[in-house]
């Protein structure tokens, strides 16, 4: 509707409000009234002709907002902020959308222009180049137009904050590689002749580990400085990016510049790395670098330059950020080009971010609540908390292990719908909300999302959904193509529904498509109705579909669908209590359908004072965190009460033993092995399952098409198994949900 001030603001008077609308365009003039023939030309400036809009309608009079945005790029110089005075009713909402589902683009980039690009004439980058790259390469001179903030490359990984990305390089919608070796695969993890620090065990002596090379190609990287090897340098779950100290050719060593957290091991297939940053690497289409002294840029141009949107990012902070805002939604944005947060949403309630798109971010895509600021020096886990930080990732991993009913202010009641995320450094979403200590949902929802492609820099925890608080939602998504979890879970009572999760922990080892783990009170998480395939690979042998990790208590794992899913079990419980795997369809998985262990009798008696002594990770987490003798824990969950009692013999607890775990109305198909029970008190009652090697009459497997037919042999073998609805499986079309 066209926005007539006057005529708006008498009738408002009179005690009658219409719904206001503002337009904004590129190509529109801040000092316009913002009608659909004047158009605003930014959206702060809008978002200042909202505020005013707010304020002069009385609170019981107040109508609706939209701001209209027109298709275009708004480039972002700094985060667009929407603060409490932004905020709309329950009755009234404020609204940022794309006008007629236009194509509108918020980049906290600068786009550089096809002419600023030539054919490489520096003689010391031509020198460094490889010989078959030079007739390829072009170059740009970033100073040149306007840009001078380069960022800088700095370690992250595993027992490390999330940082902020250094400029990165985008083509059109795709993110593009930075020159790198190997172009595919990864170099072998060769000998170790050092293994420098652990910081792990509380070695900070910052001392960097020292390896033989297993690739004659490191001789090409003698001298050149700022090269970054990132890989798997101990287990397969803990990443790291190392910066090269020097490379030995006599001695045929690399010694790195600082430690890994857990120093350097080798050994396993997943101990390799690449190594980045190499103008000497720039052998390929679509590969880049960047020389921070001349301020140029180097490109192999994947398609034909004139033609392209080249975009390099520069805004450190967020894109978006929603600070105690209430009941606003921002619908048919592509949001993009930001070094760290696509958006960021703090405290408020009902907020909605509706059909966007959020790519080409540094760190995560959306993040509700707080992250943590690092104040301990050194790469650390147990024993140092950060401190609570907006707008950031930072320390929020490690932080909320020590401090696990931390309430990171992540508001309540808000939607991410309908949206894609995908091309991010460090994660697809992170989603709190609730209270874990008193046990309050906070009722936030992820719903029908694609998120995707969400590991570009950090691996670890850095997942397609992570979830913390209690009582959040995650239903009906699309998450896959990811080296490690698709979604990671903190917390009680959340619900995991109608997911289609594929191709995750592709490339690591102890990964899986849902994990929770180490504290046996997040309790009451329901995973149902999901459809988990293509999780790991059958050359890593640790890798799980739904893992019930370290005494992961009061899971209920019903109704899923899962297909080539984990070496290592498709559902794996390690210790656990309280785990009831019901009525779901196995078939074909490189592993066992179900493994549990009773670790604690394993290897964990060694380590009781670590888990169970008075400074013990559990004894904090459930007499200190929470008091699981008292309510709202004692009431809710009676069986937890007893978990820190000694048992008979006086030298361990309940808590270390498995129990109450149920396995019944399953249906097996074609698996080698079926169960494996580790331990000696490895205890599960296994029901009534179906176990065959035939299709048990599937509508069409060969098209992943699972649902059973309804003459289904299974029907016959199980008359309690209850029908799965496969099709309600992933994200819905816009109609279905509205």
């Amino acid at each position: 509707m066209k926005k007539i001030l006057s005529l708006s603001l008498v009738l408002l008077g009179c005690g009658i409000g219409f719904a206001s609308d503002f337009h904004v365009s590129p190509n529109g003039d801040d000092r316009n009234p913002g009608t659909l023939s004047k158009p605003l030309r930014t959206i702060e400036a809008a978002r200042d002709a909202v505020r005013t809009e707010l304020k002069n309608a009385d609170g019981s009079q107040r109508q609706p907002v939209t701001v209209w945005l027109h298709a275009g790029t708004y480039p972002l110089a700094r985060t667009f902020e929407l603060t409490r005075e932004d905020s709309g009713t329950a009755k009234a909402r404020v609204t940022y959308v794309a006008y007629e589902q236009e194509e509108v683009r918020l980049s906290g980039g600068v786009t550089l222009p096809a002419q600023a690009f030539t054919p490489v004439n520096h003689k010391d980058a031509l020198r460094r180049l490889p010989a078959e790259s030079r007739a390829h390469v072009f170059q740009a001179n970033l100073r040149a137009v306007g840009v001078t903030d380069f960022g800088q490359h700095r370690q992250f990984g595993h027992g490390l904050p999330v940082v902020t990305a250094p400029m990165e390089l985008f083509w059109n919608a795709a993110a593009l590689p930075l020159a790198r070796y190997p172009n595919a695969g990864a170099i072998e993890l060769g000998t170790i002749i050092d293994p420098g620090s652990m910081p792990r065990s509380g070695d900070y002596s910052n001392r960097g580990g020292r390896f033989r090379y297993t690739d004659a190609r490191h001789e090409r990287w003698v001298g050149v400085s700022d090269v970054w090897l990132q890989g798997y340098f101990n287990h397969g779950y803990a990443d790291d990016k190392i910066r090269i100290a020097s490379i030995d050719l006599a001695l045929k060593e690399v010694t790195l510049a600082t430690p890994h957290m857990y120093s350097l091991a080798t050994g396993n297939n997943f101990n390799q790395y690449v190594a980045l940053n190499l103008l000497e690497e720039l052998d390929q289409p679509g590969e880049w670098y960047v020389d921070t002294e001349s301020g140029l840029l180097f490109i192999w141009p994947p398609d034909d330059l004139a033609k392209a949107r080249v975009t390099v990012s520069l805004l450190n902070q967020p894109l978006v950020a929603l600070d105690d805002v209430s009941f606003c939604t921002l619908r048919g944005l592509i949001i993009e080009h930001g070094r760290g947060l696509g958006v960021s949403v703090e405290g408020g309630e009902s907020n909605e971010l509706t059909d966007c798109v959020v790519r080409n971010v540094g760190t995560v895509g959306v993040m509700l609540g707080q992250g943590a600021r690092q104040t301990f020096p050194h790469i650390t886990a147990d024993g140092y908390e950060g401190v609570p930080s907006s707008r950031e990732v930072g320390s929020f991993h490690s932080h909320i292990y020590l401090n696990t009913v931390w309430e990171r202010n992540a508001g309540r009641n808000h939607v991410i719908a309908g949206c894609e995320i995908y091309n991010t450094g460090s994660g697809g979403i992170i989603l709190g909300g609730g209270s874990k200590k008193t046990l309050t949902p906070g009722n936030n929802v992820v719903t029908d999302c694609r998120i995707h492609d969400f590991n570009r820099r950090n691996k670890m925890s850095a997942s397609g959904v992570i979830v913390d608080g209690c009582g959040n939602r995650v239903v009906h998504n699309e998450i896959f193509n990811a080296d490690l979890q698709g979604i990671y879970v903190r917390g009680n009572e959340h619900v995991f529904e109608f997911n289609h999760i594929h191709h995750v922990a592709q490339n690591s080892n102890d990964a899986s498509a849902w994990y929770l783990g180490r504290d046996p009170s997040d309790r009451g998480n329901v995973v149902r109705w999901n459809f988990f395939h293509d999780v790991g690979r059958p050359d890593r042998k640790w890798t799980m579909g739904v893992y019930c990790d370290d005494a992961t208590a009061d899971v209920l794992v019903e109704g899923n669908v899962f297909y080539r899913a984990a070496s290592f079990g498709s559902v794996y419980t390690n210790g656990g209590q309280d785990i009831v795997v019901r009525n779901n369809l196995f078939i074909e998985g490189y592993g066992p359908a179900y493994q549990l262990k009773s670790m604690w009798y394993d290897f964990a008696l060694e380590s009781i004072p670590y888990y169970f002594g008075e400074k013990g990770l559990y004894t904090r987490r459930l007499t200190r965190d929470v008091d699981i003798k008292q309510p709202p824990y004692s009431d809710r969950y009676p069986l937890l009460k007893n978990w820190l009692d000694l048992m008979p013999d006086g030298k361990t607890y309940y808590g270390m033993r498995p129990a109450r775990n149920v396995f019944d109305r399953n249906v097996l198909v074609k698996y080698e092995e079926t169960f494996r029970m580790v331990g000696k008190y490895a205890a599960t009652e296994f029901g009534d399952n179906f176990i065959t090697q035939k299709d048990p009459g599937f509508v069409d497997a060969a098209k992943l098409n699972f649902r059973l037919k309804d003459d289904s042999v299974v029907y016959q073998a199980l008359p309690g198994f209850k029908r799965i609805p496969f099709e309600k499986i992933g994200p819905r079309p816009r109609a279905e949900r509205d």
